[in-house]
């Protein structure tokens, strides 16, 4: 389903890339937490459907750690049209976005242009009209996150005990994902970025000078980090919104 660029013909596709590569060693269970199950499936496999469904999203790829033996357990490729496994994960998120980047690339299953849309294995709750409000917003260019306004009351503290000072919540944001790019700048972004100081691809957009638009997100749109969360997250993917049902 490419689309193109208006007065133009350079096709411009919507690829979904979930990095999948990580541990979750805060979450503390015996597996990675993207295989955790959840309501009948592992959490990776209800992020994988959003976008299988997703009738704007042409293709999409997982990337996973080549130690991984979890994956070809856990997820029944064939009941995935537009999934890509990527066997190349690495040792950050960065690491893992980019060598994911470099397949597709490599393979010409993406282009400089097309429009990649980076999300959390671990957010497997995100409602379909978020991801509409981003993808309206990415446009066939440009970059955007999903994002929140901060709603609680922020303290900062230098030893962890006592409190320093209350820090004005006003122009602050909560990034969420997915975080959209042009294929080819953010592939340039990660390989400027240090990888160890990036937490989101955001991040690294914003150290090479882009422009990226915040989205409103959605607090459904939750990541599942601590063991506490999992019981908020069965519950959303128990009881879908309308939006999703």
């Amino acid at each position: 389903m490419a689309r193109q660029f208006a007065g133009g013909s350079v096709a411009v596709r919507r690829i979904a890339l979930i990095p999948a590569a990580g541990v979750g060693e805060r979450f503390g269970a015996d597996r990675p937490k993207q295989y955790v199950s959840l309501a009948g499936q592992s959490v990776l496999a209800h992020t994988l459907t959003l976008f299988e469904h997703h009738p704007q999203i042409d293709a999409v790829a997982v990337v996973i750690s080549p130690q991984d033996t979890w994956f070809d357990g856990e997820i029944q490729t064939a009941s995935f049209a537009k999934l890509r496994v990527l066997r190349n994960g690495g040792a950050s998120r960065a690491e893992t976005v980019s060598n994911g980047l470099a397949a597709l690339s490599a393979s010409g299953a993406v282009a400089e242009q097309d429009c990649v849309l980076v999300h959390d294995a671990a957010r497997c709750c995100l409602p379909r009209s978020a991801l509409d409000r981003l993808l309206a917003a990415v446009g066939d260019g440009g970059c955007a996150i999903l994002a929140l306004p901060v709603a609680d009351t922020l303290k900062r503290s230098a030893d962890g005990s006592m409190i320093d000072e209350t820090v004005s919540r006003r122009t602050l944001w909560q990034a969420q994902t997915p975080q959209a790019a042009p294929a080819g700048l953010l592939r340039r972004a990660l390989a400027a970025a240090d990888a160890a100081q990036m937490t989101d691809e955001a991040s690294a957009l914003e150290a090479a000078g882009a422009a990226v638009k915040l989205v409103m997100g959605d607090s459904r749109n939750l990541k599942l980090t601590l063991p506490q969360d999992e019981y908020i997250v069965r519950l959303l993917l128990a009881h879908p919104s309308e939006d999703e049902s």
